[in-house]
């Protein structure tokens, strides 16, 4: 089970798709295994990337199972966020029992005072019940709901079960150094993972988060600066993620985010198809080029991209 020591690399990941919009169950494994091999701790699945809104029920939680059952020692985390509860509910209670490690709970984009917020969440953890770890997911870019460390804090405290924050405000590093200090005036401690592509990790280790959760293409790569940076090895984590940050800046656009990213798992032998299910936008033949230009670029500096490059 997740708990509120949780450290490492949790992949974000994606839905493979075949192009047709059918779920390639074969590509949900072999990335599984790519995630294993890379060295993260867990992977969570049916987040915001993971295109959940275009998912059944049913296909939902066929996809959290088959995840469950490939990942090994691998803690997997759902994400269980939608309209009502009684789905949430069902999702959650579903993937617990096949194995979850916890759940992932975003806030709607409904929510507007700190009152509200604290207690949609505490609702939320009373509907997946007591002995469910959980996430909560801090992400006001894409949710436009506003939690202050201050809020946070009433969250942790008031919710036994939240476990890790999923930290993806931006700015945010401050609001990292905020929670630690927290902690040792009294607040229960919690894991914090970040997100937002790895756009800030190398100076998030170093504010305190304990990793990260987030989807770029090379989770080998975040393993590294995670751990580089635990180690105390700054220079070389440092050096490490320049490397990567024009493609990190890349990944990082606004509609097409996604589609880069598939582009390169596809290229990488991670998944079989780029494709997104309906809604969503294909990598223009002008993009690709860019992106394989970024790759060239980038297998000057490490070898895992040697293969790929233009």
């Amino acid at each position: 089970m997740l708990d509120n020591n949780a450290r490492g690399v949790y992949a974000i990941a994606p839905t493979p798709f075949h192009p047709d919009g059918r779920v390639d169950e074969k590509s949900i494994d072999t990335m599984v295994d790519a995630y294993a091999a890379a060295g993260c701790e867990g992977i969570t699945v049916l987040g915001i990337m993971g295109e959940a809104p275009k998912l059944e029920a049913k296909e939902a939680l066929d996809i959290a199972t088959r995840v469950i059952k490939r990942a090994g020692k691998m803690k997997i985390i759902v994400g269980v966020s939608a309209a009502g509860f009684a789905a949430m509910r069902a999702l959650s209670n579903g993937v617990m029992d096949v194995g979850a490690a916890g759940v992932m709970i975003a806030p709607p984009p409904s929510l507007r005072t700190d009152d509200q917020i604290v207690t949609y969440f505490g609702q939320a953890a009373e509907v997946i019940g007591a002995q469910t770890p959980w996430v909560l997911q801090d992400y006001p870019l894409t949710l436009s709901v506003v939690m202050t460390p201050g809020v946070i804090r009433r969250i942790i405290t008031e919710n036994p079960s939240c476990v890790m924050l999923k930290h993806e405000d931006w700015p945010g590093l401050d609001k990292i150094s905020t929670l630690r200090r927290f902690e040792k005036d009294g607040m229960r401690r919690v894991s914090i993972l970040t997100g937002n592509g790895a756009l800030f990790l190398d100076f998030e280790m170093e504010r305190g988060a304990d990793g990260a959760m987030t989807g770029y293409c090379f989770p080998d790569m975040l393993v590294d600066i995670v751990n580089l940076s635990s180690a105390g090895k700054r220079e070389e984590a440092h050096d490490l993620f320049d490397a990567h940050l024009p493609l990190i800046r890349y990944e990082q656009q606004q509609g097409v985010g996604l589609a880069v990213r598939k582009y390169v798992l596809m290229r990488r032998g991670i998944i079989a198809s780029d494709a997104q299910r309906k809604p969503g936008p294909a990598l223009s033949a002008e993009t690709k080029k860019e992106v394989d230009y970024l790759l060239s670029r980038l297998a000057r500096h490490d070898q895992r991209a040697q293969k790929l490059a233009a």
